[in-house]
């Protein structure tokens, strides 16, 4: 150990910092490519050892047992092994981010992946790529704090982390980089560009050596692009941004009903295991991220091609139920999802945020075209618009909808159309959800790092950085005489009036007693009680700055007591060293 921290202060005292960061980007890409293909790898291997032998024509009873087997058995890791709370992979990095100074624990670089290779691969109806972003960006926090970074660097690498994760799933070097400046909402300058694509780049050409050339999703353009699309495309990105708007309220929903079940651990893998497995066996197109089912829409030209969607359903040789097959699929994925990890399991949204935007947008184009609307719509290529219609809207990213399906499908020729339906999708979807899925929940806290320079430095300061908690507090049945004596030994113009229990009462200011202080006559007529004034305002440790300064604003003053949730004294904060905080933060948080 202490050879390691030679090293590190060697390399540290002959490697600048911007050095520094660029060769731990490049390592934090190649680290991320590396547990991207490890968490694959299991969940592929995972299903092919449990549905080997599943007959095309009939469901499987074993997709009953399946799902609930594989959360259970995630849930006993998280338990037993982990003990931390590893769901919703990138709102702990937003969290951490915001809260922790971009520090992540040091098991958050493996868990994730064992853990939602168990749920996925036995079913779990969830997506692959929040775990590795979560895990990629620990990976980055491990090595910042190992090198001893400060909290812009280490904040730069956790996004590199990021980045280099969805670069990695998707070889999609562009969607990785817009991710970042979108979703974690890290500011893009000449001296984070450079890392961020360095991990990237890392990150794809890695996946290109470990597992070859081949895309994740299969698909050949037959049918251009042409101008007479354009209004079809408009109300297909209205149409996802209201699948969007489904997707998060539903999911919202759902993991709401989930959290009242917590004391009761088995009874929410009770019902959520049940959820699962009924809805996998009536549609087993939700086993899984999905992706199988996917490339059945991107690939397909004629009904026998997407019948093999009903395989081993109830709806098998049901071709004219087909359009109400791909319905129904859309509206039970959130289900499906949100008891997958309200049940125990471990996986994210990006993955079947996908998945309904390509089913709704094969389903729109399927309609429009039953009812000759017109102008003819190709079903693949619509499905492709969906994928980056819903999950634009779901994470209120466009540019990461449009880079990530034009890169891993190669679809560049579709580019006009990705922007057009990532765009309407995103504007109407804004007017009912402000923030993305990810950080709806640290928005409504006020604890969400935004492209706000101010915003994002009040929320990445907190009371407990600026506290002072040296102070010469006195009691109510003190007489003046002692009083006078406490206010020689202070250093300031006020002093807090506390009870036995240290429970804040008033205060004394010494600019309203100047009159009756120097009357040695009234030491012993007055206590402190009866000159005491009440405090104009208190806080609590947990308050964002941003409601601290508008205190501040509101009540004139120039120092605040901040009490527990029983009203005992902590500290004081002073306005003075808080502005002198926020000031630096601004310099250090714009510098490039």
């Amino acid at each position: 150990m202490r050879r390691t921290e030679k090293a590190i202060n060697w390399f540290t005292g002959h490697v600048s910092e911007r050095q520094t960061t660029i060769l731990l980007a490049f390592v934090v890409g190649l680290l991320a490519s590396v547990a991207a293909f490890v968490l694959h790898w299991l969940i592929r291997n995972i299903q092919l050892l449990l549905t080997k032998g599943f007959h095309a024509t009939s469901y499987n009873w074993l997709y009953l047992v399946f799902p609930v087997v594989g959360i259970w058995l995630t849930s006993l890791f998280v338990k037993y092994v982990v003990k931390d709370n590893i769901s919703h992979g990138i709102t702990r990095i937003l969290y951490a981010i915001s809260l922790k100074k971009s520090r992540l624990k040091a098991h958050n670089t493996w868990t994730s992946v064992v853990a939602s290779a168990l749920t996925i691969g036995f079913g779990g109806s969830v997506g692959a790529e929040a775990p590795i972003v979560l895990t990629g960006s620990a990976i980055g926090s491990q090595l910042g704090q190992l090198f001893h970074l400060d909290k812009k660097r280490l904040m730069l690498l956790v996004g590199c982390g990021a980045s280099a994760a969805i670069a990695g799933i998707f070889k999609a070097p562009m969607a990785g980089l817009v991710f970042t400046l979108e979703v974690l909402m890290i500011d893009l300058s000449m001296a984070s560009l450079l890392p961020i694509l360095i991990s990237c780049v890392t990150a794809t050409c890695f996946t290109y050596i470990i597992v070859g050339s081949d895309a994740l999703f299969n698909f050949h353009l037959d049918d251009a692009w042409n101008i007479r699309r354009i209004p079809a495309t408009v109300i297909l990105g209205v149409a996802c941004a209201l699948v969007s708007l489904y997707f998060i309220r539903m999911m919202t929903a759902c993991e709401n009903v989930f959290a009242r079940m917590k004391e009761h651990r088995y009874v929410k893998l009770l019902a959520g295991g049940l959820l699962l497995s009924t809805l996998i066996s009536l549609f087993p197109a939700l086993y899984g991220e999905g992706y199988s089912a996917l490339n059945i829409l991107l690939n397909g030209n004629n009904e026998a091609d997407w019948d093999i969607l009903l395989n081993n359903s109830l709806f098998y040789g049901q071709s004219q139920l087909l359009v109400v097959y791909v319905a129904l699929v859309i509206l039970t994925k959130v289900f499906a999802t949100s008891a997958t990890n309200g049940a125990g399991g471990v996986g994210g949204t990006f993955a079947p945020s996908l998945f309904i935007g390509g089913f709704s947008g094969f389903l729109f184009a399927r309609i429009w075209n039953i009812y000759s609307m017109g102008v003819y719509l190709p079903e693949k290529n619509f499905t492709l618009l969906g994928m980056a219609g819903v999950m634009a809207g779901v994470m209120h990213a466009p540019l990461t909808g449009i880079f990530l399906i034009a890169e891993i499908t190669g679809g560049y020729d579709l580019f006009m159309p990705l922007i057009i339906v990532s765009v309407v999708s995103v504007l109407c979807i804004s007017f009912f959800e402000p923030h993305s899925i990810y950080a709806m929940r640290l928005a409504r806290e006020g604890k969400l790092v935004t492209h706000h320079t101010d915003h994002s430095v009040l929320t990445l300061m907190s009371l407990e950085s600026v506290v002072e908690k040296e102070y010469t507090a006195i009691y109510p049945d003190m007489p003046l005489g002692k009083l006078v004596n406490a206010i020689s030994k202070s250093q300031s113009s006020f002093l807090p009036v506390i009870d036995n229990a240290d429970v804040l009462l008033g205060e004394i200011d010494i600019t309203r007693i100047r009159h009756i202080m120097f009357r040695t006559e009234l030491y012993s007529r007055f206590t402190v009680r009866q000159i005491m004034t009440p405090v104009a305002a208190t806080l609590n440790m947990n308050d964002p700055m941003e409601s601290v300064m508008k205190t501040f604003d509101e009540q004139h003053v120039h120092y605040l007591p901040i009490t527990d949730i029983d009203g005992r004294l902590l500290g004081y904060v002073s306005r003075t060293r808080v502005y002198s905080m926020y000031r630096k933060l601004v310099a250090d948080f714009s510098a490039d």
